[in-house]
């Protein structure tokens, strides 16, 4: 994709008239448009994916001078992103992440993994790829995420990424990184919260086990949210088959949420997002 264009503002008559205009102008070839209006709060958002040769500056002052004073506008070549993976002890979510990588099917270079475990150390070196353990025992809260935010701005990642993470992170920590950690987790909340989420379903015999992909905000699972997906089960599976569906679940909705924000196909609009897929 030579270059891709994402515009977000306030929706008026004939955006799509005068943005078109310039990109013809330009001499621009649009090979693909997908557009929607918020009606709610009027706003509307364009993803194009334009052919041609672009001088970059002129053609953002060109469409600056044409739409709302309130407009964001983005032209980028959708290069790869960085990434740093936050872990645990569980694998899969952490697994499937570095086959696709090996295999160059996510649209980033994995710069490193951090855990506040060792378990996944041998996994993670396997790909050849930084494993950076760093214990919470015996620390508080403040002083960990000290240490991992340190790390974090030493590779300076587009993204982060919480492949089963389990640490809550305090606002403090997030702030710096709005819309740009992305975290997994069993569908079950809010409905089975707490420990054994699978034992809860199991106990109330559940007929969908689900995984849900999204932003992470000061609230933690309360953010914008990318993928969902679910499996269907039934009452002849125990416990631990159910557990074996959700990781299922789980690395596949993750694996799908960071394509969808790697290749720029994700608005955030207040506490939800806007996929043209």
């Amino acid at each position: 994709m030579p270059h891709l264009l994402l515009i977000q503002c306030p929706d008026e008559r004939g955006l799509i008239y005068k943005i078109t205009a310039v990109l013809h102008a330009h001499g621009l070839n649009i090979e693909r448009n997908d557009e929607f209006v918020e009606r709610e709060d009027n706003v509307f958002f364009m993803r194009t994916e334009l052919a041609g040769e672009v001088a970059a500056e002129t053609l953002l002052a060109e469409l600056r001078a044409a739409l709302p004073p309130a407009a964001t506008i983005r032209l980028t070549g959708n290069r790869k992103k960085n990434v740093v993976l936050l872990v645990t002890k569980e694998h899969h979510c952490l697994s499937e992440l570095l086959v696709r990588h090996a295999f160059g099917e996510l649209n980033a270079t994995i710069l490193a993994v951090i855990s506040n475990h060792e378990v996944l150390g041998e996994l993670t070196r396997r790909f050849d790829l930084p494993f950076h353990y760093l214990p919470h025992e015996g620390r508080s809260r403040a002083a960990h995420e000290a240490e991992v935010l340190a790390l974090l701005a030493a590779y300076a990642p587009d993204y982060v990424v919480l492949a089963k993470y389990m640490r809550i992170l305090s606002p403090e920590f997030v702030a710096p990184w709005a819309n740009r950690i992305i975290n997994i987790h069993h569908s079950f909340l809010p409905a089975f919260v707490g420990a054994s989420p699978y034992a809860q379903a199991y106990a109330r015999g559940v007929k969908l086990i689900g995984a849900t992909a999204h932003f992470v905000n000061e609230q933690l699972d309360q953010g914008p949210i990318i993928a969902q997906n679910v499996l269907p089960v039934n009452h002849t599976q125990c416990t631990r088959d159910l557990a074996q569906a959700g990781r299922d679940v789980e690395k596949i909705t993750l694996a799908r949420a960071l394509k969808l924000v790697l290749d720029e196909q994700v608005f955030v609009h207040r506490n939800k997002t806007i996929i043209f897929d």
